[in-house]
Formats: structure tokens, C-alpha cells, sequence
């Protein structure tokens, strides 16, 4: 597994850090970040989205982001872009977009 560091939590200090990285060849942006309380993964669990079962898969977990990290998660989107832009340029496949919106 390669992963590319893209950025960290600016107000981390030396420890509580929210981490975010590109890994390439799986198309995975990767995110190391808060563990969701009790609460927050009971919403997300009970949250209706139309084809899907509701609950959360138990390969899945949910992670919070601070919002100070929203240019790191851009950059992530951007160099995620560029590779698969690289790729789709290398075997003429189709390439996937992550807009700064989908973030």
C-alpha cells in the first residue's frame, strides 16, 4: 500500500490529529480522524438515504473532520483528480471527478 501524506489537523500539536492521505492505485482518499460518540454514529445510522439500507455496514465506521481541515480535503480531492487523470490518459480509460463540492 502507497500512501501520499496530503495534510494534518493545523491546530494538532503533538497529539489528536486528524490526518488525511491519497492512496493512488485503490482510488481511496484515507482519513484518520475523531471516533464519532455513541450519539452522532446513532444519527448517522438512523439516516435514510433512498436505495440504501439504513444503519452502518460493519466494515464501515464513521470519523469526524474539523472544518479548519477543508483546504486539506481539497487538496486531497485535487491530487486524487490528477491521478486518475494520469491513469485514464496512460490506458485511455474514463477518469472520475471530485469536485471541491463532493468534499
Amino acid at each position: 500500500m502507497q500512501l501520499r501524506f496530503v495534510g494534518i489537523d493545523p491546530d494538532t500539536g503533538t497529539s489528536n490529529s486528524p490526518t488525511v492521505w491519497v492512496r493512488e492505485k485503490a482510488e481511496e482518499l484515507v482519513f484518520q480522524g475523531w471516533k464519532a460518540d455513541t450519539e452522532l454514529e446513532g444519527e448517522c445510522a438512523a439516516f435514510h438515504v433512498p436505495g440504501h439500507a439504513v444503519g452502518i455496514p460493519s466494515d464501515e465506521t464513521v470519523v469526524r473532520i474539523p472544518f479548519r481541515m477543508i483546504p486539506i480535503l481539497r487538496e486531497a480531492c485535487d491530487a486524487a483528480e490528477r491521478a486518475a487523470q494520469l491513469r485514464g490518459a496512460d490506458d485511455g480509460g474514463d477518469t472520475h471527478s471530485c469536485a471541491s463540492g463532493d468534499a
